[in-house]
């Protein structure tokens, strides 16, 4: 499913090391991190530059290896990571799809946010300057078989503004963050998922 890929599919130079770089801005974001809660805006965006579809929602971290995506609307949907399963919750259609969450965020932007990480080992880094008022930073997976040919992370300061995934078909996936809050209190039940009876349950 286009969109479970999407969700879970979420940088070298000279200057890469560089005090104020877009890498400096990810470690300090990344630093002291245990929960996160932000708003989103999400587009897709096709290899002729038109937007596909476009979404909002909340997005909820619990480190280590919890986070849960709502999106908001007439068919709102969940992605649960509770630490061992994903889960993909499509309450219109009363069915889940749930995947190994190991094998779903290996080299992913969600694996990077949610866990405790090697960058390099998982990605080319590059820095690439400021744009439109934020640091920018491209990320290319190590692996073959990534369903990405580049990640772009941009920051404003220290908060991450902007994610921008683009597949190897072209089609762009592009998060705007809003209203981040840093290490507030965040509920256990959450990251909690037990499917429904009489929801089909998909393996991925």
């Amino acid at each position: 499913m286009k969109f479970f890929v999407y969700l879970l599919l979420l940088m070298s130079s000279g200057n890469l090391f560089a005090d104020d770089g877009a890498r400096a801005h990810l470690e300090r974001f990344l630093d002291g991190l245990k929960t996160l809660r932000a708003e989103f805006s999400q587009e897709v965006i096709d290899t002729e530059t038109n937007q596909v579809s476009h979404s909002q929602g909340v997005f909820y971290l619990s480190r280590p290896d919890r986070f849960r995506w709502v999106y908001e609307g007439e068919y709102p949907r969940y992605i649960i990571a509770d630490g061992k399963t994903i889960w993909l919750v499509e309450e219109d259609l009363e069915q889940v799809s749930q995947r190994s969450q190991k094998a779903a965020l290996e080299g992913t932007p969600a694996g990077l946010f949610a866990s405790e990480f090697d960058l390099d080992r998982d990605f080319l880094v590059k820095e690439l300057g400021e744009r439109m008022g934020l640091s920018w930073l491209r990320l290319r997976p190590r692996a073959d078989d990534s369903q990405f040919e580049q990640i772009l992370l941009a920051f404003e300061g220290d908060r991450l503004s902007r994610m921008e995934m683009a597949d190897r078909f072209g089609q762009v996936t592009r998060f705007d963050f809003f209203k981040v809050q840093r290490n507030p209190e965040l509920h256990d039940s959450l990251f909690k998922f037990v499917p429904p009876p009489g929801y089909d349950i998909l393996d991925q």
